[in-house]
């Protein structure tokens, strides 16, 4: 398999885009603050780190990606620029809060919490491989209020 460019945007520690690193994919990571991204992300080759601020409307021109991965995060007036972010046939993946976390914690701010059926509505043009709402009561899930949603944008 031809290795894939991958985007994991609002990384934190590079958790998710280490999975794609650690079996030969180029990750660019994304985050306001970088110096938590462990070494074994710092010193690949493969790993291309960027530290801006998502939320101050500079959105560097990283390009296009085969996958990219959003989690934990919330800022919609990135939508349009996420939706661009991936090649035609690429694939997203995107999970975060949903509005019933503020009944149990954080986040509470309703900015960063999405709506009830909010991903498929954003992404209803594209092929939805799956879609997920969980509680903290699902088995094997988070712990928290999720919506999980992996879509394919469509071949122009």
């Amino acid at each position: 398999m031809q290795p894939l460019r991958v985007l994991d945007l609002a990384c934190g520690t590079g958790r998710n885009g280490m999975w794609f690193l650690e079996r030969g994919h180029s990750v660019s990571f994304v985050d306001r603050i970088t110096a938590s991204l462990p070494s074994q992300i710092q010193e690949n080759p493969r790993a291309d780190i960027q530290q801006f601020d998502l939320e101050q409307g500079v959105t560097a021109s990283l390009g296009q990606f085969d996958v990219v991965l959003v989690f934990n995060y919330l800022h919609r007036p990135l939508w349009p620029w996420i939706r661009d972010s991936v090649l035609p046939g690429g694939i997203l993946v995107y999970e975060t809060f949903t509005e019933a976390q503020a009944s149990i914690g954080r986040p509470r701010n309703p900015a960063f919490l999405l709506g009830t059926n909010e991903l498929t509505e954003r992404f209803t043009d594209w092929e939805q491989l799956y879609y997920g709402e969980d509680t903290p009561e699902t088995p094997g899930g988070s712990g928290a209020y999720k919506a999980t949603i992996i879509c394919r944008k469509p071949l122009d």
